[in-house]
């Protein structure tokens, strides 16, 4: 798993015990996993279709740097299945799991799914190409 991208818990990201609501945590995972799934499929013209299982582990605080780590699972005819793990970056400890992220390739004009051509080895060959080009 690649852990792309952080955040910093600010004080609007609290909930009513001072710990990171979780309703934004989604927000950030959604919005992270979107992301992802473009890069991957190298098309913005995506919609979420699912969210599976999501399991909370640990409180994130204000201060707290969040990470977000994620992989392809599966890629369908028209779709990308990933898994976004959020833990705390300084301790590495994990905040919650979403699994099974389903995304969802798009037409711009008629809004309904075609296929996009991608195949999860594909998809491992052009990030490997990616982390060799970034000397990682």
């Amino acid at each position: 798993m690649r852990f792309l991208s952080r955040r910093l818990v600010m004080p609007n990201d609290l909930n009513y015990a001072n710990s990171l609501f979780g309703g934004r945590a989604l927000e950030w995972i959604d919005e992270e996993a979107a992301i992802y799934a473009i890069c991957q499929l190298e098309t913005n013209c995506l919609v979420t279709k699912h969210i599976g299982e999501i399991s909370f582990e640990s409180a994130a605080l204000q201060g707290d740097v969040v990470e977000f780590g994620l992989e392809t699972k599966k890629v369908g005819r028209t779709s990308i299945t990933v898994t976004c793990l959020v833990r705390n970056k300084a301790t590495k400890k994990t905040i919650c799991l979403a699994d099974d992220i389903v995304f969802v390739q798009l037409d711009p004009n008629t809004r309904l799914p075609i296929p996009h051509g991608k195949t999860l080895e594909g998809l491992k060959k052009q990030t490997q190409a990616e982390i060799d080009t970034l000397n990682m």
